[in-house]
């Protein structure tokens, strides 16, 4: 059984997520009866779409990397446990028994609870992400040596997140424009607790009359409100707060001016490679809805699609929203504000760095869920991703342990790693420390709030997703 699994990690080794999530998607569309020319494209798309996430992340992450320890450098505040990154996570989950167990169990029980009707969600169709469930079972491994408890884990967070994943499919395919389609990632889908009970806060606060929006800052600032300038006036800023103590210098402001270049570059690109990516995914979803409105029509009824029980969602990876101008303006206005709240927040341990990059891909929940209001994202994000440095300073030890278990290398000089991504997750967390007591009280007591959670979804989503909408509508446009 340990070789089968070896075999699995070589073989997704060799041919990556840019071969295998484009087979993946040629596959489903052939099944859900897209034509082959079609489903053929589809998977170019998707193909084409993860390599250019690809160049530009790797190409921006050493840059994003450097004007952050600049930043540090400058405060001389030194934190112990370091970001360096979900790649190593991610190797470390396929390095392991556990997570390579649940990424071929994993797919066939996720065919399963879709065939049953338990979700709603076809997550197979997001099958590398699986990593993100995957890590949680590692790490729970490293710490218990219980691989069935590990491995119920790693399903556990697959369960609730689909859930999570289904509250907030209407508003997600809605606000990104993808028929039926939502994200169900286990590392980027929580934040869709604190987008739903923080918003009457917020409300409260006055945030919903702020028009902060993408088109608001078109229409009033002009060329001044398009994504590529305020890329690079948020790179002007950001190039300046890592070069405070050298503004004399030619050099400094080389590297500011360079910088500015190169995130309004991304904020232009992005998008553009968003959109290539989508359409991977737009001929599956709309072939869903076509189906699902033939159906209803045979049936003689009208229905729509708020109050259609039947409706199914495809889960699609998370970049198909991350070039989304709010999404990607409000991602990278919160990177300095991180690294700030890193610095003042008591007993943080945690210094964010690498993964800062993935910030719009970690609140693509929270602009769906307030309709693009850039005001209550970053609050959004200020209280949840805070919380998440507390979790990510308790699993640091833990965390690195796993990945050096693994063989995955440590940087030099560095004590203790995380990933801002995959592991600053409060209720994750919260999981995570109650599978591995092993107390059956804690245990159950997960179950038991996931299964409410789910007979609540099951018999009033219609109405959970009309008060979602008439919480969007509230925030001024």
């Amino acid at each position: 059984m340990e070789n089968m699994f070896q075999d699995v990690n070589a073989f997704f080794t060799a041919f990556g997520a840019s071969v295998v999530v484009p087979v993946m998607i040629f596959i489903i569309a052939l099944f859900l009866k897209v034509q082959p020319k079609m489903a053929m494209m589809s998977a170019f798309y998707a193909g084409v779409g993860l390599t250019g996430f690809g160049w530009i992340i790797s190409e921006f992450t050493p840059v994003v990397t450097k004007i952050i320890k600049q930043m540090v450098s400058t405060t001389g505040i030194k934190l112990p446990v370091v970001d360096i990154g979900w790649q190593a996570g991610s190797l470390a989950s396929f390095g392991s028994t556990v997570g390579l167990a649940f990424f071929v169990f994993g797919l066939l029980f996720e065919l399963l609870i879709f065939a049953l009707g338990i979700t709603k969600v076809f997550m197979a169709s997001n099958l590398w992400n699986n990593f993100g469930f995957m890590i949680w079972g590692t790490m729970a491994y490293y710490v218990t040596h219980n691989f069935w408890l590990s491995m119920g884990l790693s399903f556990f967070m697959l369960l609730y997140s689909l859930v999570l994943a289904e509250v907030q499919a209407d508003r997600w395919s809605d606000y990104y424009g993808v028929k039926n389609a939502t994200v169900a990632a286990s590392h980027n889908i929580e934040q869709t607790i604190p987008a739903i009970f923080l918003d009457p806060l917020w409300n409260l606060l006055g945030f919903n009359r702020v028009k902060v929006t993408p088109e608001y800052f078109k229409n009033k600032l002009g060329v001044f409100g398009e994504p590529t300038t305020l890329g690079a006036l948020l790179g002007l800023i950001i190039g300046i707060l890592g070069n405070l103590h050298s503004l004399g210098t030619i050099k400094a402001w080389g590297q500011i001016l360079q910088f500015a270049v190169q995130l309004a570059a991304v904020m232009t690109i992005f998008p553009l490679v968003t959109g290539v990516f989508a359409k991977a995914f737009a001929p599956l979803a709309e072939e869903i809805d076509k189906n699902r409105k033939k159906e209803v029509a045979e049936q003689g009824k009208e229905i729509d699609a708020i109050h259609d029980k039947k409706r199914w969602f495809l889960g699609v990876d998370d970049g198909v929203g991350y070039g989304e101008p709010a999404t990607i303006i409000a991602g990278v206005i919160l990177i300095p504000i991180m690294v700030v709240i890193a610095f003042i927040l008591p007993g943080n341990r945690v210094l964010p760095v690498v993964d800062l990059i993935s910030l719009p891909f970690m609140v693509e929940s929270i602009v769906a869920v307030t309709r693009g209001n850039i005001l209550k994202v970053i609050a959004n994000g200020i209280v949840w991703f805070s919380l998440g440095l507390y979790a990510s300073s308790w699993l640091g030890t833990i965390y690195t342990g796993t990945v050096s278990h693994y063989g995955v290398a440590i940087p030099a000089g560095v004590v203790l790693i995380t990933s801002f991504n995959l592991i600053a997750r409060p209720v994750n967390a919260l999981i995570f420390a109650a599978f591995i007591s092993q107390n059956p009280v804690w245990i159950g007591l997960c179950i038991v709030i996931y299964l409410v959670a789910l007979y609540g979804l099951r018999r009033y989503r219609p109405q959970i997703w009309s008060y979602l909408n008439r919480m969007a509508e509230k925030n001024a446009k």
